[in-house]
């Protein structure tokens, strides 16, 4: 397949937009689309075989709508609500056309859920699976939750529960049975972005935010550096699966910090408004937890309550470039 063939049969998918802004979409050197009220976010991720995923660990449907989950939560952090998404990808000599195809199934099936429209991309044949995605979102004027909006005695809050994404992806790598296998890999493979719970919360003057993409540990300290504050995380309060359980101490410990790939978003929030971010959480029947407060420390970190100690949380994970 070419990538005239591949640009046709994009469009013909995409015979119809769902944004009325858009003025020009797939076929020109650009899209156009009109200057939207309010500010625009825009994000990017990109996703390397053998880097990012395996065959092992994913099919190709479920790469696109992970590729454009990851995009859309950063969106979520912001407060902001998807409009486009841009694709552009490397193909292997060997992937057949009825399977790239099924990447882009996989990322309409997300962005159908909110009206985010497929507007452009570009495509080059190598050796490795690449695909980078570019998103673009709408925010309310003045709205925007940024990481460095945080003050001293805020609530710290998280969304969802943490370590399943690793979990799910420990399942897949060692072929193991579970009682809540299945949970755990979709978790992993098909992670639900919390768009709709942000941008719920508009009524809230304040409020900084963060998408776990790298790990609550790492974005706790990201929300604590550009806030110029500490955050105290209580180890009880921190919300996992009861299936968690089932795997090495070691572990839970360090998905539930450092696993990242969640996708869930921590922020903290003034104690005046805790209560509406609960009721837009019930609303939505998502959980949502109180797991520590910010105060005001020289040294912007993140510190660990656990079994009556406090510790310094030190940044982990995997970082590229390093």
């Amino acid at each position: 397949m070419d990538e005239f063939s591949l640009i046709e049969a994009i469009k013909q998918k995409q015979k119809t937009y769902k944004q009325s802004s858009l003025q020009r979409g797939i076929g020109d050197d650009t899209a156009v689309f009109r200057e939207a009220a309010g500010e625009l976010a825009i994000a990017v991720d990109t996703f390397v075989e053998g880097v990012h995923f395996t065959e092992k660990t994913t099919d190709l449907f479920r790469l696109g709508y992970r590729a454009l989950a990851a995009n859309f939560s950063d969106l979520a952090a912001m407060g902001a609500l998807p409009m486009y998404y841009l694709v552009s990808i490397v193909v292997p000599h060997r992937m057949k056309e009825s399977k790239l195809s099924e990447i882009f199934n996989g990322m309409k099936h997300l962005a159908d859920r909110y009206n985010a429209d497929l507007i452009g991309g570009d495509t080059v044949s190598g050796n490795e699976l690449v695909l980078s995605v570019t998103v673009i979102g709408q925010i309310e004027q003045g709205k925007a939750r940024y990481r460095n909006l945080a003050e001293v005695d805020d609530i710290v809050f998280v969304t969802g529960t943490l370590g399943d994404s690793q979990a799910g992806l420990y399942i897949l790598q060692h072929d193991l049975e579970s009682v809540h296998r299945q949970y755990f890999i979709n978790r992993h493979q098909l992670p639900v972005p919390r768009i709709a719970f942000a941008s719920s919360l508009g009524s809230i003057k304040r409020l900084a935010l963060n998408d776990i993409s790298d790990g609550l540990g790492n974005e706790a300290y990201e929300i604590a550096e550009a806030s110029h504050v500490s955050i105290i995380l209580d180890d009880k309060k921190i919300p996992v699966h009861p299936g968690l359980a089932a795997f090495p101490m070691g572990l839970q410990e360090k998905w539930k910090y450092f696993g990242g790939e969640d996708f869930e978003l921590v922020g903290t929030v003034a104690k005046k408004d805790w209560q509406t971010v609960q009721q837009a959480a019930e609303k939505l029947n998502l959980q949502v937890t109180e797991i520590g407060h910010v105060i005001n420390k020289d040294e912007h970190a993140v510190y660990l309550k656990k079994n009556g100690n406090m510790t310094k949380l030190q940044k982990e994970g995997y970082t590229h470039l390093k």
